[in-house]
């Protein structure tokens, strides 16, 4: 040790004093003889409420009284940052009065912003990557009282883990120590293992139970063996080896010949990070980390994981610890730490902190998203209300919009309900001094237009109580609540969907734009406050696919984003995300693009063609809900949510990783989306991987897999797309509530093809009597022939409140030749029961009202 403290001695620099006219920010250099600076800023009086844009030029700040400045120059070696596990220069402020908030943002000698941390963390910490030059840093008093702070910055030393010196244990669980480094191997139930490391020689857990509820059992039928130049550990599952010289460490298959991961290299720390670096397989791709703005598929790319407030391309504000390889794995880091995740050769991923604390999942990506969810929470059952659509908007003293009241919120409902619209829920304040009046006024006439009453909770959580006493069933979390690495954020997603648990009957529904592992439990993760663009459009597609692979089952996007307003943009934005579980509008923050001029967005205000075009989507999105909410049931059981990217249902089919992939999602597995994300009416690039599909408008079969080039898509056309047996439940045509929907009616969309089937889940849509097994499923089958297709469907089987006890049904079979005839349950059905359109081979079935206790068939001969 003592060599390593000699390693990672520091020279602590002042900043210079500061003139009394400072001609330039005070400066330090980062070096090999510098190896850490700190500096002392000005005392603030009052802060500026405000971002970067309330820091005057520093000419004209030259004393730093409103702002404060200050310059690092990195001087290092080609190559330092390749394989040091902090990956940049660490830098943090904190102040004198822990109450207060300042924030830290660092621009490089161009002008681009590189790094930045402006939470309400004390101290705001953040890493410049791979840093080399000159460096300027704009700290901003957000929110000061007679306050100062201390900055720091320093330049991260490694040291490796040398040879094994010792190895211990049994019944599952074993330390492995070489040197000072201490480790633990702990086999886990489930096919799981948790591996800890610590050069301190003593293991610590600081996330505790913040992320991870319980732990799961310890496997105890396992055995080790010595193979000479390892240890083996042997469970059911797999085998780990212990290198010995260096200690190294490799997870194998059970025959322990199959390498799953394979460190290339030891374990690697530094002053305040550890790194594990692993032999990247040939094809080996890499999914995961939470929401990565832009992207989904990570191989040869760097994936960062930490405190973010880039709300656009390249941001990971919703980022998680985790990520899922191609191998046939996956791991997730048990911390609040920022982590740098390089899927080059090798593949190196670390987190700024010098311990390791690491639960690897085997499986295929399905199997490892259910696990990663089942240790740190599944995905929650939202209410049904939820996934109909949301409105946001400011109302008491909004100054975007002039004086309004709470009340007034219920004219947007006015709009909703007249225009034929779905509204599920409407957010009436936001927190930043727009508080509320009428509550339960409010909520009871929303409540009237069948739509619940949500609110932003800037900072706490104290009147929740009340509120939802008061009606309120929707909570928005906001920026206020990211702690330092995220806990404050996780801490409060749990009590605010908890706090509306506790004062009511209804399932906590819970928005939340900065989050960490563990948030898919509790809340719906949103991409923050973006300016629309067809960019905008673009780089959403992946990103939320891509969060499907942590198991975050509800993530979305404003619709037509927050700050800026085209119509059509708008309705090219809404038809794609009327296919993610969650969406929202937020309205009262938004100018029109050509004009200037506030434009809010309801999606009626732009008239026609526009309004008719987003009514269509909205009352679309509606009748699907049968299909979205069963994924939601089925998201709570196995991790895995409803917008997938096509690798998660195809994973041998390599197209599916391709540029023209990138670009489109599967909802569910049977609805393939290619959202129009440029200004054009033609559709390039749509892949379709293996099987046939069918045009949702046009009745169209294509055989994949095959790419689609010039596919026209006028404004009012999503290109759509079903898979081959699809089975789809949908809501009677006209519906714009759940609550106004014909409960004794129910369709089916079908798309023949040899034999499938489809569980249909239900309940009562609000309570959380579910949890105790107040739900119904029933099951459809249908086998279709050159000769006959049949329909079987099941009887109901379970209870809830309110559950019709009959129910007539409409069948649309698409594809086929007009039939023969139609039987139900083998007795034809009269001719006005059914009827066949040649231009779009589909035929329709309405059948009597049936007892939802006993099952029936439908056959169509030809």
């Amino acid at each position: 040790m003592a060599g390593l403290a000699t390693a990672m001695a520091v020279t602590v620099l002042s900043a210079p004093a500061r003139p009394a006219l400072a001609a330039a920010p005070p400066s330090a250099v980062l070096d090999d003889t510098h190896r850490s600076v700190s500096w002392q800023s000005p005392v603030y009086a009052k802060g500026t409420s405000g971002g970067t844009e309330s820091c005057p030029p520093a000419a004209d700040d030259p004393d730093n009284k409103v702002c404060d400045r200050f310059d690092v120059n990195v001087s290092v070696p080609e190559g330092y940052w390749a394989d040091n596990p902090e990956g940049g220069v660490p830098i943090s402020i904190e102040w004198q009065h822990p109450t207060d908030d300042f924030d830290l943002y660092i621009n490089d000698d161009a002008g681009k912003q590189v790094a930045s941390s402006a939470g309400t963390a004390d101290p705001e910490a953040t890493v410049i990557p791979n840093a080399s030059g000159t460096y300027h840093v704009l700290v901003v008093p957000y929110d000061v009282h007679d306050n100062s702070y201390t900055g720091k910055a320093y330049l991260p030393q490694t040291t490796d883990a040398g040879d094994l010196t010792s190895f211990s244990g049994g019944d599952g669980s074993y330390t492995i120590e070489a040197g000072p480094l201490k480790a633990k191997a702990d086999f886990l139930a489930g096919g799981q293992l948790r591996l800890q490391a610590d050069p301190s020689g003593s293991l610590s857990d600081p996330a505790g139970t913040a992320i991870v509820r319980k732990q799961p059992a310890v496997q105890k039928h396992t055995t080790s063996f010595d193979a000479g130049a390892y240890y083996g550990i042997r469970s059911p599952d797999a085998v780990l080896r212990v290198y010995k010289k260096p200690l190294r460490f490799g997870l194998y298959k059970a025959d322990n010949h199959t390498p799953v991961w394979q460190e290339d290299k030891p374990l690697r720390w530094s002053t305040s990070g550890m790194r594990q670096s692993l032999t990247r397989g040939a094809d080996e791709q890499f999914f995961g980390g939470g929401e990565q703005n832009g992207s989904f598929a990570h191989r040869d790319r760097t994936m960062y994981v930490a405190n973010n407030f880039n709300w656009n391309e390249g941001g990971y504000n919703n980022s998680q610890p985790f990520y899922l390889s191609s191998a046939g794995y996956g791991v997730f880091r048990n911390t609040f730490a920022p982590g740098v995740y390089d899927f080059g050769s090798p593949v190196r991923t670390g987190q700024q902190e010098r311990r390791l604390d690491a639960y690897y999942f085997l499986g295929d990506a399905k199997k490892v998203i259910g696990k990663y969810t089942a240790l740190v929470g599944k995905p929650f059952m939202p209410p049904v209300y939820g996934l109909e659509p949301g409105d946001s908007d400011c109302y008491l003293h909004n100054a975007n919009r002039g004086e309004r009241h709470t009340l007034d919120a219920l004219k947007i409902a006015d709009g909703y309900t007249s225009h034929d619209m779905p509204l599920g829920w409407m957010l009436v304040n936001d927190g930043y001094g727009c508080g509320y009046e009428n509550l339960a006024e409010t909520a009871k006439g929303l409540q009237d237009h069948h739509a619940q009453l949500g609110l932003w909770t800037q900072d706490g959580i104290d009147k929740l109580a009340d509120q939802v006493k008061a009606g309120q069933r929707v909570a928005k979390l906001d920026v206020a609540w990211v702690g330092n690495g995220y806990g404050f954020a996780l801490d409060a997603c749990d009590k605010a969907k908890a706090g509306i648990e506790e004062n009511s009957d209804a399932r906590g529904f819970v928005w939340l734009p900065v989050s960490w592992a563990g948030a898919q439990r509790c809340g719906v993760l949103w991409s923050g406050d973006q300016k629309l663009s067809w960019d905008y459009i673009r780089w959403q597609i992946p990103t939320y696919a891509g969060a499907t692979m942590s198991g975050i089952a509800y993530n979305t996007g404003d619709v037509g984003s927050i700050y800026r307003h085209d119509a059509k943009m708008y309705a090219r934005d809404l038809q794609w995300k009327a296919f993610l579980p969650a969406i929202m509008t937020m309205d009262g923050w938004a100018s029109d693009i050509t004009t200037g001029k506030p434009a809010d967005q309801q999606p009626w205000l732009d008239g026609e063609p526009y309004t008719s075009i987003n009514r269509t989507y909205l009352q679309l999105k509606e009748r699907l809900l049968p299909y979205m909410y069963t994924l939601s049931a089925e998201a709570s059981k196995t991790g895995v949510g409803a917008v997938r990217p096509l690798w998660l249902e195809y994973p041998d089919d390599p197209n599916t990783l391709g540029a023209d992939a990138k670009y489109e999602f599967l909802s569910g597995s049977d609805f393939l989306v290619a959202p129009v994300y440029k200004d054009s009416e033609t559709r390039d690039g749509i892949y379709l991987p293996k099987g046939t599909w069918t045009d949702y408008w046009t009745g169209r079969t294509y055989r994949g897999p095959t790419t689609l080039n010039g596919y026209h898509a006028p404004l009012d056309t999503l290109p759509l797309f079903v898979k081959e047996g699809a089975i789809v439940p949908m809501w009677p045509k006209g519906t714009t509530s759940w609550q106004t929907r014909d409960r004794h009616e129910l369709d089916w969309d079908l798309y023949p093809k040899g034999n499938s089937a489809y569980t249909l889940y239900e309940d009562d849509g609000v309570t959380r009597r579910f949890a105790a097994g107040a739900s119904a499923t029933q099951r459809v089958a249908v086998t279709s022939s050159s000769r006959t297709t049949e329909v079987n469907v099941g009887a109901s089987v379970g209870s809830y409140q309110d559950k019709p006890t009959a129910r007539s049904y409409r069948f649309t079979v698409h594809g086929e030749s007009a039939p023969r005839q139609v039987l139900l349950d083998g007795r034809p059905l009269p001719r006005d029961a059914w009827s066949y359109d040649s231009d779009t081979r589909v035929t329709t079935v309405r059948t009597p009202s049936l007892s939802l206790d006993r099952a029936f068939s439908v056959r169509l001969t030809r």
